[in-house]
């Protein structure tokens, strides 16, 4: 049956035989024993997703989202963006300080962040420069891990950061908190102590275990729905201020150039933004018919009301369904059911979110942001099908 099906439409030649006899088979698993079960489940040796690029000191490696179903990203597969590296910290000596304006400074080490009342919440983190790679130098072979691999969608597990700042009696004139990390970088990023109060989480385990050290081990910060430099990992000291310090990573770095000749300062919340993860290069359609359009949609403001996908290039709009419908600061999973033609066609999404914010097309984009933004690429990406059914990235 499996030959049968494997050789349907095609031409049973004499040297398509001979290369099937020769081809191993895998034994048939009702004959043969299993293998035993180790210390740690892996995946079948059939499923390859990675991270790419792989030796990064400087730089970021990427979520394979063609590989992925779903919303949640595992762990080992989230992006990581790192300015020096990843720092080895034992947690039995790890600590968070708090201090500044405050009643009581204090440190924490890890056991005790433990012992606070802690909450799980499912969010989206992204970087403020994913998309760029495309944006400035698109190619047709750029997959989804390429064109917007830097946001992944996990399960988190913290202290909320009001409770710490309760613990330590944040004073009034306290309006600004730096967050510093504990890398070779020590990033720093000033954050508004309002976001603190609100939702901000000193995030300890993802997905159900501790931290990767990629991620922040052993504990980061999580600001829901903001741009991820923000969201320091190896989080060591919080600094309750009157003002936001102006370090290097919120003035010559992750600020907006506008065509203007101006730039646009803290610009800390993620905008609606979509991606078609499927069908995209380099898969290839193996026939016409019916086929799943399936990508993912998020917003830093709130929740994805509805994604619409065009195949014609965006000169018709259908509204996709939403099969696990929309979580607040999450990933969404949207779904189109199209049917192809056999024709070539370009494939469009566009999400739009409750405050009713669309994601804009690239002229609309560049009006705004300018031919060479720094960070926040938003633009409607698109993925052109060929009439062979080969899908190349179309800008």
């Amino acid at each position: 049956m499996q030959t049968g099906g494997l050789l349907a439409g095609a031409a049973i030649t004499a040297p398509l035989v001979r290369a099937l006899a020769q081809t191993p088979m895998p034994p048939d698993p009702t004959r043969v024993p299993g293998a035993p079960s180790d210390s740690l489940g892996i995946r079948s040796p059939f499923e390859q997703p990675r991270l790419t690029p792989v030796g990064v000191v400087q730089g970021s490696s990427w979520t394979p989202h063609q590989d992925l179903h779903g919303t949640l990203t595992p762990a080992e597969l989230h992006f990581q963006r790192h300015h020096n590296g990843i720092p080895a910290i034992d947690p039995s000596t790890y600590s968070l300080t708090l201090h500044g304006m405050v009643e009581r400074p204090l440190t924490f080490t890890l056991a005790e962040l433990k012992r606070f009342p802690s909450i799980t919440r499912t969010y989206f983190l992204e970087c403020s420069g994913n998309g760029g790679r495309a944006w400035n130098n698109p190619r047709p072979d750029m997959s989804p891990q390429v064109v917007d691999g830097l946001t992944s969608n996990t399960e988190w597990t913290g202290v909320p950061v009001s409770t710490l700042l309760r613990a330590v009696g944040a004073k009034p004139g306290g309006q600004w908190v730096l967050a510093e990390g504990g890398d070779a970088a020590v990033m720093t990023r000033s954050i508004p102590m309002d976001k603190m109060l609100r939702d901000a989480l000193v995030v300890y385990a993802q997905n159900g275990e501790a931290l990767r050290p990629g991620n922040g081990y052993p504990a980061r910060l999580l600001l829901p729905g903001w741009e991820g430099n923000m969201c320091v990992k190896w989080l060591r000291r919080l600094e309750v201020l009157d003002a936001p310090v102006m370090s290097r990573e919120e003035t010559s770095k992750y600020t907006d150039p506008l065509p203007d000749g101006t730039s646009r300062q803290f610009s800390f919340v993620m905008d609606v933004k979509s991606v078609i993860t499927a069908p995209a290069y380099p898969a290839v359609l193996p026939e016409k018919g019916w086929h799943a359009i399936r990508g993912i949609a998020w917003t830093g403001r709130g929740t994805v009301s509805h994604v619409d996908v065009s195949t014609d290039g965006g000169r018709t709009w259908h509204q996709a369904t939403l099969p696990a419908g929309a979580t607040p600061l999450s990933h969404t999973r949207f779904e189109y059911l199209w049917r192809w033609d056999g024709k070539p066609a370009r494939l469009l999404s566009r999400a739009h979110d409750v405050t009713g914010a669309v994601q804009p097309t690239a002229e609309e984009f560049r009006k705004v942001r300018g031919k060479a933004p720094g960070y926040h690429f938003t633009s409607i990406r698109s993925w052109d099908v060929a009439a062979d059914g080969t899908v190349t990235f179309g800008g």
